[in-house]
């Protein structure tokens, strides 16, 4: 009785396994549908995945800035960020209700990872995502107002004014003195070769 409980157990652990690894593939391919699953209304409820996040630290002041990373290699550091410790959390450019998370609905800021806890690798891919998903239209964001000064725009500047009439020249003579022929000075065409004797062709 004993071995057929221990055989029935071991089945069951192993479909278990098999499903969350079937689930996990799941989520990599589209990351978005975590945050719509039970399972993780059941985890998080309505709250932000860093909501209620405190990093364990030595002393009564807290560190002024995250770890690098919580993952080196395949291990994974005690009390890792709010992304590392969830591996169904992915950050992606289309998982736009992630990326609403971490940025301010009043500024539309990002906010700071000494705020959320996360990991500066983690903070990385979250600026990265949101830059991305801003360009491609899934985030709005505000351009930031620019004073456009009236001086810079209008015509009253020599360099944008009305063109200055034509002198009263005669048909053969060039409107600017720099078009006509012009006949160089014996004196410095002469202290020019000179300076360059070694190198003109006879």
């Amino acid at each position: 009785l004993f071995t057929h409980q221990f055989g029935s157990s071991a089945a069951c652990w192993q479909e278990a396994e098999v499903q969350a690894a079937q689930t996990a593939d799941r989520y990599k391919q589209r990351p978005w549908d975590y945050l719509d699953s039970e399972e993780y209304v059941e985890r998080y409820g309505s709250s932000a995945v860093w909501a209620g996040y405190r990093r364990n630290h030595k002393g009564g002041i807290p560190p002024q800035k995250t770890r690098k990373t919580c993952i080196r290699g395949d291990k994974i550091c005690g009390n890792p960020c709010p992304i590392c410790r969830d591996p169904n959390i992915i950050v992606h450019h289309q998982n736009v209700k992630l990326l609403q998370q971490f940025i301010s609905p009043h500024t539309g800021m990002v906010y700071d990872p000494t705020l959320t806890g996360v990991c500066m690798k983690q903070q990385k891919k979250l600026n990265e995502a949101i830059n991305k998903a801003r360009d491609d239209g899934l985030l709005p964001f505000q351009i930031p107002h620019v004073d456009f000064s009236g001086e810079d725009y209008s015509n009253t500047h020599d360099a944008v004014g009305l063109t200055s009439p034509p002198p009263l020249l005669s048909p053969s003579e060039p409107w600017y003195k720099w078009y006509g022929e012009i006949s160089p000075d014996d004196k410095k065409v002469d202290q020019v070769k000179k300076i360059y004797k070694a190198y003109l062709k006879h």
